[in-house]
């Protein structure tokens, strides 16, 4: 019943934005962290931004920090992370997962969370 689907992703031009988005549904979205994490060819998975259930808490990966931000639309059931400044280092298959563990701390480890969405491609290139 669990399903996270991202969407958003795509090709742009070094400098631009792009906003992907995640669709949760099956549990209770509003009780949970959240997490982005990305993936490019060749390398592990990395985490990328974390939000915790009321958005009163993010965190990012040093890489990201300044040019992306997470938030979340519990209303909507939705996580998203808008990416600004694009790099062509930033070009990766974006995935959402969820944190469903009974705590108050945002984690950074792919094994920490429970539900991944199944990626959405992002491509930064001239």
């Amino acid at each position: 019943q669990v399903q996270l689907v991202e969407s958003g992703g795509g090709l742009v031009q070094p400098g631009g934005s792009l906003r992907l988005s995640c669709a949760a549904s099956g549990f209770t979205f509003s009780s949970y962290a959240m997490g982005w994490f990305r993936q490019a060819p060749g390398k592990e998975r990395e985490f990328v931004a974390a939000i915790n259930w009321s958005s009163y808490s993010t965190d990012y990966t040093d890489s990201v920090k300044g040019r992306f931000t997470i938030s979340r639309d519990n209303a909507k059931n939705t996580v998203y992370l808008q990416m600004n400044s694009l790099k062509p280092d930033d070009t990766a298959v974006y995935y959402c997962a969820a944190d469903l563990g009974r705590h108050t701390i945002l984690r950074r480890t792919t094994h920490d969370y429970d539900y991944w969405g199944q990626g959405t491609q992002v491509t930064v290139s001239s």
